[in-house]
């Protein structure tokens, strides 16, 4: 009987059933024209909150391109794993859970990345198999261990709140120095699929959005519930729509948010009906990237928001109070606003009690100068007819 040939280490290999190539065509491994054998395994360990999560994705790029033929497996919390469909960098996602332990007690990588200090995270990192790790593990003794010298600065600068606010580098700067990969083009992953941008085609064509004519400015107006100073006012919101009917009365104002949104975002769209749009407070995440595809700008604090609305390319105008500005990386294509003269910036507190307040200091008018600064060339191309 002949020996059947079985490619094992093949990107289309599955253990207990018929490959795809197989399936689709009846080729077998021994003739097969697709064969992908993979050369590096890869695990990625990000647990933390969904932006940062998201965030970390600019990670993958110049990871696929110093290990080409790789295969990544990307672990985080069950609350993440949509921010990861459609990424064509990443070859599997798991949940946190007894499904991830299986696979550290089975499976060994080349490579393991924990860019975190969490202790969750780096016990998992910690457990899991590997020829070589970065980032964060634990010794032997319980003690978290920074695996290069970037990754002990970043640890540091976790439990110091001066040199966190004296931090002028990007959060993807430092990451790709803690995963010992170079500063080349990292852009934040964000695909939205055929059918999601359907659904907000549906969306845009409910509620008479013409994209030729008008130029779509969205307002993300959470900011998620750790740190309640991370949003702005309401009344900056509704001084700032005041201002762009005023002076851009053809513009169409779409409000984003989430469950903590839904009177925020009612209130807003009551002053305007005519002129703005609530996309929803309870929409999944790849819905909510879909309608963030709509806009031309968005004005948001730091939040999953941001980080989606960069990775789709969209202009940015970043409102920043309590978090680092510095670590944000717009990728030029947006402004951020932070306010003047105040020493405690940066601070991570969850409230305080400095009058006014960090972000009741950035003013309406200086938001909507940089939106009308953005939409510039929006509105030009519209009024000519020249916008796609």
């Amino acid at each position: 009987m002949k020996t059947l040939v079985i490619h094992s280490d093949c990107r289309h290999y599955k253990t207990d059933r018929p490959c795809a190539p197989h399936k689709q065509t009846g080729v077998v491994c021994g003739d097969c024209t697709v064969y992908d054998p993979i050369k590096t395994r890869i695990l990625i360990v990000k647990l933390d909150a969904i932006g940062d999560v998201l965030r970390t994705t600019s990670l993958l790029k110049p990871l696929k391109e110093k290990y080409p033929n790789s295969e990544v497996t990307w672990l985080t919390k069950s609350s993440s794993v949509e921010l990861l469909y459609n990424n064509p960098y990443v070859d599997h996602v798991i949940a946190k859970g007894s499904d991830a332990l299986e696979l550290l007690l089975s499976k060994h990588f080349d490579v393991v990345i924990n860019p975190d200090t969490s202790e969750a995270s780096t016990r998992l990192a910690t457990l899991a198999k590997a020829t070589q790790k970065f980032g964060f593990v634990f010794s032997n003794s319980g003690e978290i261990t920074p695996l290069n010298a970037t990754a002990q600065a970043w640890y540091v600068m976790g439990l110091n709140d001066q040199l966190k606010k004296d931090n002028q580098r990007s959060y993807q700067e430092i990451l790709l120095e803690v995963c010992g990969l170079p500063p080349v083009d990292h852009p934040i992953i964000w695909n939205v699929s055929h059918k999601e941008r359907e659904f907000a085609e549906r969306f845009a064509a409910q509620h008479a959005i013409d994209f030729k004519k008008q130029p779509v400015i969205g307002l993300n107006t959470g900011a998620g519930g750790r740190w309640r100073w991370k949003k702005w006012t309401l009344e900056g919101f509704s001084e700032l729509i005041r201002m762009i009917i005023a002076e851009l009365p053809n513009a169409k104002i779409l409000l984003y948010g989430g469950p903590e949104e839904i009177e925020r975002n009612a209130y807003l769209r009551a002053l305007a009906p005519d002129h703005v749009v609530d996309t929803g407070t309870d929409n999944s995440l790849r819905q909510f990237g879909a309608l963030v595809s709509l806009c031309d700008v968005m004005v948001t604090g730091d939040t999953l928001g941001l980080h989606v609305a960069t990775a789709q390319g969209k202009g940015i105008i970043a409102l920043f109070g309590p978090t680092s500005a510095p670590e944000i990386e717009l990728y030029g294509r947006g402004e951020k606003i932070i306010p003047k003269n105040l020493d405690c910036l940066g601070c991570y507190l969850s409230d305080c009690d400095v009058t006014p307040a960090c972000m009741e200091r950035i003013h309406s008018q200086e938001v909507f100068s940089h939106v009308r600064t953005h939409l510039a060339p929006f509105v030009t191309a519209k009024a000519t007819g020249s916008s796609g």
